[in-house]
């Protein structure tokens, strides 16, 4: 793909990759946004414990991207979702739901992916802007 068709994003504020990923990748009108885990993004590190607050520092590294692409949770229209237990399934949903509004994106949770040491979850996302 040639230049001109992506374009990569760095959100300084967001947690840097722990591999050889990008953030995201703008392709035409959609943002690609590469599995998020709950690291703070001054840390350096996961230093959550529970689903809610790992799911609040995912959510929150996603909009940080999402930001310094120009686009926002209202323009996500699918997600994926790895937990590391559907017992976290509940909680989990009560956190993320508070990132959208009624119109929910498109969405596919799967449990027991095995996840980097101390993460209960893991979320990537597409948006779509016009």
């Amino acid at each position: 793909m040639g230049s001109n068709v992506k374009k990569i994003v760095i959100a300084e504020k967001a947690p840097k990759p722990v591999g050889p990923y990008s953030q995201a990748v703008k392709a035409g009108k959609f943002l690609f946004v590469s599995g998020q885990l709950p690291i703070e993004p001054k840390e350096g590190k996961i230093v959550a414990a529970d689903i809610a607050s790992q799911t609040k520092r995912v959510m929150e590294n996603i909009n940080l991207i999402l930001d310094a692409a120009g686009y926002s949770m209202g323009d996500v229209v699918s997600t994926s979702v790895y937990l590391a237990s559907m017992a976290l399934f509940d909680e989990f949903n009560r956190e993320y739901s508070k990132y959208f509004d009624a119109d929910f994106p498109a969405r596919t949770t799967v449990a027991g992916a095995e996840l980097k040491a101390g993460a209960l979850i893991e979320v990537s996302a597409v948006a779509y802007k016009k």
